[in-house]
């Protein structure tokens, strides 16, 4: 993979921080041309190309991606990895949760590759890597709009895989399992006890930890490489196991 991404221009969503953050920096060290699109640019790694943008706004992610194309002439790859989270079951959600969360984590990530596709379709490694969860393939408690909105992508990507292998585009998803990101660590410092809440599931992974950020880019680097480029409409877990494995407790 050494020198597969030299020059290409990549766009990651959610980039400035947790997994976007850790795909970018790795790019970067590969030799591509990165622009983060986020919310908070602030934390985004200064080789790249910052963007505040919000991914639930048309106008806003238009915007961004002419600035893009402005400052690298095209698109490579696209990363839709901006995402938000939910808890509660399908009780406790309300309408507005529903349409606040499905706007970003699925219609976001429809708005941004709609508005890459007319660059992407003019590269000969054109990848799209949209960032699912382990959520799109195992009931999780609690989760009940999360979960909606990762099996949502999880088919998105497979149906934007159909629609656009004509074009020479490859579309791929990631589906990580609980990783040790920023976002995770603040949900468990609200948690009771933090330490027995990070243990519990880190043993809810077969592989009895959390996931890595650094394993998550790995996965997702892969698909857009263009040595994946027989590789379409697939979906890798990067979960330690919990989505195919049912081991036997010691």
């Amino acid at each position: 993979m050494t020198s597969e991404f030299i020059d290409r221009v990549a766009i990651i969503t959610g980039g400035a921080s947790g997994i976007g953050a850790e795909v970018a920096r790795q790019l970067l060290d590969l030799g591509a041309r990165v622009a983060v699109l986020d919310l908070h640019v602030e934390s985004a790694d200064p080789r790249g190309l910052a963007i505040s943008a919000d991914v639930s706004d048309s106008a806003s992610v238009q915007a961004a991606i002419a600035e893009v194309v402005a400052q690298y002439g095209g698109i490579d790859i696209l990363v839709n990895n901006a995402g938000i989270g939910a808890q509660g079951s399908v009780e406790v959600v309300d309408d507005a949760e529903w349409a606040r969360v499905l706007s970003v984590n699925v219609t976001g990530m429809a708005r941004v590759a709609s508005a890459a596709l007319p660059w992407l379709r003019a590269s000969p490694t054109a990848s799209i890597v949209n960032v699912a969860s382990i959520a799109a393939t195992a009931g999780l408690p609690q989760r009940a709009l999360y979960s909606a909105s990762k099996g949502a992508v999880l088919a998105l990507t497979r149906a934007m895989a159909a629609d656009h292998l004509a074009d020479g585009v490859r579309v791929n998803c990631v589906n990580p399992g609980t990783a040790d990101t920023p976002w995770v660590g603040r949900l468990l410092a609200t948690a009771p006890d933090p330490d027995a809440e990070r243990a519990a599931l880190a043993a809810r992974q077969p592989h009895g930890r959390l996931v890595s950020m650094g394993e998550i880019a790995q996965a997702i680097l892969y698909f857009a490489s263009p040595g994946a480029g027989s590789t379409t409409g697939a979906s890798l877990a990067v979960d330690g196991g919990m989505q195919n494995l049912r081991m036997r407790t010691p």
